[in-house]
C-alpha cells in the first residue's frame, strides 16, 4: 500500500516502554505549504478517526498525541512544517498498516 503522502516522510523511533514516535518535517514553498497542511490533516483525521477520543499524553493514559510546528525559514522562500505523531504499540502499529509504512 502506497502512503499517498507527497511531503511527509516519516521516520520512526521506539522509547523503552514501547511507545513508538513518527516524525516528519517538510520544507517547502510557501504555495506547496496548504498541500502539506492538507497531509498532516489527513494524518490526524485517521487518527483521530481510528482511535476516537484517545489523544492524550501516553504517560496520562493516552493512547496518542501529536505535536505540530510550523513556521518559515530565514530565507522566505521556504515554510517548514514538523510533525510528531506518537502513541501505543498498537496505534503504531495500525498506523504503519494505514499509510504503508515500512
Amino acid at each position: 500500500m502506497t502512503t499517498g503522502l507527497r511531503y511527509l516522510d516519516f521516520d520512526y523511533s521506539e522509547d523503552t516502554e514501547g511507545h513508538g514516535t513518527f516524525d516528519a518535517m517538510a520544507s517547502t514553498s510557501p504555495d506547496k505549504t496548504p498541500e502539506v497542511r492538507a497531509e498532516v490533516a489527513r494524518v490526524l483525521a485517521w487518527a483521530e478517526a481510528a482511535f476516537p477520543d484517545a489523544r492524550g499524553a501516553l504517560d496520562e493514559r493516552g493512547l496518542w498525541d501529536y505535536d505540530l510546528q510550523e513556521s518559515s525559514e530565514d530565507d522566505p522562500r521556504y515554510d517548514t512544517i514538523t510533525l510528531s505523531i506518537s502513541g501505543t504499540a498498537d496505534f503504531c502499529t495500525a498506523l504503519r498498516e494505514r499509510f504503508g509504512f515500512d
